[in-house]
C-alpha cells in the first residue's frame, strides 16, 4: 500500500484520573503547518516515548517527532492501574503463568524497569511516580487461593522469589479482611503512570525532540523514499514512522479483523480524610491484583501519587469500534462500588471522585505486532493488556528496527507470529463478551 487513512480516532470515556491528579499541564504545543523529521512516531504513550528515547540513544542527532492525537497522559498511559510487572502476567491464563518461555518473558520485562528506572533518573522525574515496592496477588476464596499456590509453585520452578501471606498479613496491609491469603512478588514498580509519562515526555522534549499534541494523525502514504504524515493542520515528511498507537492500528487497516479491542473500567475515591484513613488502617502504598485475572484489582496510593485514595478495577468488555459505551461505564460503576463496599465495608459509600474506561489491545495468541509492515514504516502495538512494561519493549524495539539495530528485544518481537484471525462478526463480539461475563461471574469474588 501507499496510502493509509484513519477510519477512527481515539474517543476516550471519562477522565484520565492519574493525569488530573497531576494538575494544569502546560499549555499544548499543536503542529501547524509542514515540518521534515529523521523519524516520525505516532502516540505519546509508554510505547511511542519508549521508541523516542530509544532512538534519542542511538542516533542522537536526528530530528525525531512525536504527534499525539490528545494531550500526553490522557489517552491509555493515564488509564491504567500503574503496575509495571516483571514475572509473567498472562492474562488468559488461570493463575498468570505463560505459555511460553518465562524465563525469557522475565529478562525481557526487567530491562523494561531497567529503562525506565535510567530515565527516571536522567530527566529527574518524581521517585514517587516510580515506586519498586513489589505487588501482591490477593485471594478471596478457596478458588483463588489455590490459584496462588499454583503460582507460586511455578515461581519457584523458575527460582523465583515469593512470600505467602495469611489473612492477618493481608488485612494488615490492606485493612480489608476480605482476602484469604496473598502472594507477595517484590519485583514489581508501581507508577504513577501519568506522572512517569509526563516525566517522560518533559525529558525527551528538553533532549530536542519535538513533541506535538492535539495532532491527530488522519492518514499517511508514501512520499518518494520516505513518508508523509498528515494530520488536520500540517504534515510531516519523514524518512521513517514509527506507529505506537497500540488497538489503534486495526484504525489504519493495519492487521484488521484480528485485533480483540477490550475496554477495562476503573474507578478511584476522593482523597480520604483523617477518619477515614483511621478506620482504613492499613499501609499506605499496596497494589493487589486478583488471583484470578478476570477478578478485582486494587492500589491504594499516598500523597505523594496524588493523595489519599484507593483504586478498584474491574470487568472488561469487547468493543470492536474501539468506544467503551456509556452504559458499560454505568453497569461497571455499580460493579466496583458493590465491590470496594464488601472489600472495605468501613468505608462504605465513600465518595468516588473518578470513573472511567481504558483501552487495551490483545491478540489471541497473545502476540503483539512489533515489525516492519511496509517498507519504511514500524509497528509498536498490541500490548496484551501489559502496556507499561510490554509498551516499553515494543517502543524500544519498532526503533532498533528503525534503524536496522539487534538486541534481544528487538529479535524477540521480531520473531513473533502475526496476530490469529478473529471470527467474523458478529458472532466475535457476542460470543466474546458472553465469556467475559461469564468469566467475570465466576470471579466475582477475586
Amino acid at each position: 500500500m501507499t496510502r493509509f487513512t484513519a477510519c477512527r480516532l481515539p474517543v476516550q470515556r471519562g477522565p484520565a484520573a492519574w493525569n488530573a491528579l497531576l494538575g494544569p499541564q502546560t499549555p499544548a504545543r499543536q503542529l501547524s503547518g509542514n515540518i521534515t523529521a529523521d523519524f516520525t512516531i505516532v502516540g505519546a504513550g509508554f510505547a511511542g516515548l519508549s521508541a523516542a528515547r530509544r532512538l534519542r540513544q542511538l542516533v542522537p542527532d536526528a530530528r525525531i517527532v512525536v504527534l499525539e492525537a490528545g494531550r500526553v497522559a490522557e489517552g491509555a498511559a493515564g488509564r491504567n492501574s500503574g503496575f509495571m510487572i516483571d514475572l509473567p502476567h498472562d492474562l488468559a491464563s488461570d493463575d498468570y503463568a505463560g505459555a511460553g518461555d518465562d524465563r525469557a518473558i522475565i529478562g525481557l520485562n526487567r530491562q523494561a524497569i531497567a529503562f525506565a528506572r535510567a530515565a527516571v533518573e536522567e530527566y529527574g522525574i518524581d521517585p514517587n511516580y516510580f515506586d519498586p515496592t513489589g505487588k501482591v496477588n490477593g485471594a478471596a476464596s478457596p478458588a483463588g487461593h489455590a490459584h496462588n499456590q499454583s503460582y507460586a509453585r511455578h515461581l519457584d520452578s523458575l527460582g523465583e522469589r515469593f512470600e505467602m501471606l495469611d489473612p492477618q498479613q493481608m488485612q494488615e496491609l490492606t485493612g480489608s479482611g476480605h482476602y484469604v491469603s496473598g502472594l507477595y512478588t517484590p519485583g514489581t514498580v508501581m507508577l504513577q503512570p501519568a506522572g512517569y509519562v509526563r516525566g517522560l515526555a518533559a525529558g525527551l522534549a528538553a533532549d530536542g525532540v519535538q513533541i506535538y499534541e492535539h495532532s491527530a494523525v488522519n492518514a499517511f502514504q508514501r512520499d518518494g523514499a520516505g513518508w508523509r504524515v498528515q494530520i488536520a493542520r500540517g504534515q510531516v515528511s519523514t524518512g521513517r514512522l514509527i506507529l505506537s498507537v497500540n488497538g489503534h492500528l486495526e484504525s489504519f487497516g493495519v492487521e484488521r479483523g484480528r485485533l480483540m479491542q477490550l475496554f477495562l473500567f476503573a474507578a478511584m475515591t476522593r482523597e480520604l480524610e483523617a477518619d477515614a484513613l483511621a478506620r482504613l488502617g492499613g499501609q499506605p502504598r499496596w497494589g493487589v491484583t486478583p488471583s484470578d485475572p478476570m477478578g478485582t484489582t486494587m492500589r491504594r496510593i499516598d500523597t505523594g501519587q496524588g493523595g489519599n485514595r484507593i483504586i478498584t478495577r474491574t470487568c472488561a468488555v469487547l468493543r470492536p469500534g474501539m468506544e467503551a459505551r456509556a452504559s458499560d461505564l454505568r453497569r461497571t460503576v455499580a460493579v466496583m462500588r458493590r465491590k470496594f463496599d464488601r472489600r472495605f465495608p468501613q468505608l462504605r459509600g465513600i465518595a468516588m471522585e473518578y470513573e472511567w474506561a481504558g483501552h487495551l489491545c490483545l491478540s489471541l495468541n497473545g502476540v503483539s505486532v512489533t515489525r516492519e509492515v511496509e517498507t519504511g514504516v514500524f509497528s509498536a502495538c498490541v500490548q496484551n493488556g501489559l502496556g507499561t512494561a510490554r509498551g516499553s519493549l515494543t517502543g524500544i524495539a519498532a526503533a532498533e528496527m528503525a534503524c536496522g539495530v539487534r538486541s534481544g528485544i528487538s529479535d524477540h518481537f521480531g520473531a513473533e507470529d502475526r496476530p490469529r484471525r478473529l471470527p467474523p462478526r458478529p458472532l466475535s463480539e457476542i460470543g466474546a463478551n458472553m465469556v467475559l461475563r461469564w468469566k467475570e461471574w465466576r470471579a466475582r469474588d477475586e
